[in-house]
Formats: C-alpha cells, sequence, structure tokens
C-alpha cells in the first residue's frame, strides 16, 4: 500500500471500503460502549465479512464469552476472529515458560482460561506477576503483587490503557491504572507488555486472516494504542471519535464522507505515571 494510499484513506472516507482487503478492528469505543454497540458497528462489520478481526487490550473476557456478548448486541463476530490481549497474555506464559509459578490478578474468566491453558496460579512464590484488568482490585491484592515482584517475580501486564470509553461520556478504568499502583506500590517496571501499541495483537490478527499489512486497515479510536501500534508495523489506520486525526464521529462516517474530527477526546488517556512504562519497557514478542 502506498504513502499516497495511506494519506487518502485518511481524508476520505469512502474510497478505503472498496481498496482495503482486510480490516484489524478494536472494540471498546470503536465498535462498542460498554453494552451498547456504536452506530455503524454491525454495517462494517458486515461490509467485510470473513475478512476482519477484532484486535482488543480486553484481559476481562475470553473470545468464546465476548462472542456471545457481541451477539446480544447485534454483533455476530466468530471467537476465531476476536484476538484479547488477556488470552494471548496467558498464552504466552504457558507455552514460553512451562510449569512456571504465576500469581494472576484478573477476572474469574481469566483465571480459569489460565487454568486449562496449564498455568499454576499460586498466591506466593511466583515467578510472574501477571497483571490485567481486575473489578475487584484491592489493597490486599496490590500488597500481594508488589510484594512479589520485590521479591523478585517478573511483571507481565496485559495491556497498559489507563481508561476506556463508556457510556455518555464516561470513562471505565482499566489495567493501566492498576498498573500505576503497582508500579508506584513496588518501584518495578514491567518486564513485558502485551497489548497494543505492542505488535502481538496486530501480528496475530493478520495471521488469523492471512492477511499482509500492505492490503489492510487498522480502524480504531485510540491515537496511543491502535494508530501507534499500526505504524509501527506500517499499516494504514483510521481514527473515529473524538480525537486528534479521527476523520468521522463513528464507524458509520467511515460509510460517507465527513469533516474530519478535531477536538481532543479525554475519554481515552495514559497516566503519567503510567505513561513512564512505555518508556521503559522491553516489550517482547516471541
Amino acid at each position: 500500500m502506498s504513502t499516497n494510499f495511506k494519506t487518502a484513506m485518511a481524508t476520505a472516507n469512502g474510497e478505503w471500503l472498496t481498496q482495503a482487503r482486510h480490516l484489524l478492528v478494536d472494540l471498546d469505543g470503536t465498535l462498542v460502549r460498554q453494552q451498547e454497540a456504536i452506530d455503524g458497528a454491525a454495517e462494517l462489520l458486515a461490509h467485510f465479512h470473513d475478512r476482519y478481526a477484532i484486535v482488543s487490550n480486553n484481559s476481562t473476557h475470553m473470545a468464546q464469552g465476548l462472542a456471545q456478548r457481541l451477539r446480544r448486541l447485534g454483533l455476530r463476530v466468530p471467537p476465531g476472529r476476536i484476538v484479547l490481549a488477556g488470552e494471548l497474555a496467558v498464552r504466552q506464559l504457558a507455552q514460553q515458560h512451562p510449569g512456571a509459578r504465576v500469581l494472576l490478578i484478573g477476572s474469574i474468566a481469566l483465571q480459569r482460561f489460565a487454568r486449562a491453558e496449564g498455568c499454576d496460579l499460586v498466591q506466593a512464590n511466583a515467578d510472574f506477576v501477571l497483571l490485567a484488568l481486575d473489578m475487584h482490585f484491592s489493597h490486599a491484592r496490590l500488597a500481594a503483587a508488589a510484594n512479589e515482584l520485590l521479591r523478585g517475580a517478573r511483571l507481565m501486564v496485559t495491556n497498559a490503557d489507563a481508561t476506556h470509553p463508556g457510556p455518555q461520556g464516561r470513562v471505565v478504568p482499566e489495567t493501566g491504572s492498576l498498573l500505576a499502583a503497582v508500579v508506584a506500590a513496588s518501584g518495578v517496571q514491567p518486564w513485558r507488555v502485551i497489548g497494543k501499541p505492542a505488535p502481538l495483537l496486530f501480528e496475530e490478527g493478520l495471521r488469523r486472516l492471512g492477511a499482509e499489512p500492505a492490503s489492510t486497515v487498522v480502524v480504531g479510536d485510540n491515537p496511543l494504542t491502535d494508530a501507534e501500534g499500526a505504524a509501527r508495523l506500517g499499516i494504514a489506520c483510521l481514527l473515529v471519535g473524538q480525537a486528534p486525526g479521527a476523520v468521522a464521529p463513528t464507524v458509520a462516517g467511515l460509510f460517507r464522507s465527513s469533516a474530519p474530527a478535531t477536538e481532543e477526546s479525554a475519554q481515552y488517556r495514559l497516566s503519567d505515571s503510567t505513561s513512564k512504562v512505555w518508556r521503559n519497557v522491553r516489550t517482547e514478542v516471541s
């Protein structure tokens, strides 16, 4: 895909639909906001049919359960076309460090998945602390993670997003908010961050589609993760929402000509302490 074509797609919202062969699309803030589908989401997925994959920093759901949730919102997505940071993080640990002792801070669903993948989940003397979005994060869990890291465990994080967009302009605290607390308490930086903008999710999406970066477009709403991650792999990116550079307020606007959005959104952000992670962390990909 030429540079001129990438530039054209960023300014004209219609032509890219016919020229892009494959699509990697973000979830939260792009297709859904909590328990509602965003305008145009169903039409976008229907247009690309079997030529898209969802790549998301979501670390609370598994692909099978998320597919069922999306179906209730009117989005029919096969589980095999959903690439999630939580699942990939668990698979990385299970495959690359078999037998390792893991303190996993995350949802019950992610813990169940980790056990099924062969991870040895422990509460003490861990080799790794795996931090995901934990809706029941507490002072006790923060203390457990910090002390395991100070004892020598390595910190693996599903993603470093501080928030993701919720309904009515609200924000939903994300894994990066928990990460900021863990780093503050322990002084230990992550050994590995799996989610966007690191390349692993994008690469897995391309692999599942049998796609090439040059013929693929990323559609997302977050310049820090979607646009930055796409740029690292040389993939064209279209942003929607209110972030700088967005070409339309929602994915519905990708089907028609509209003026680019110029107002900066406060819905996605990295906290100051979490931003430092990206200046220090070594992101590794198998």
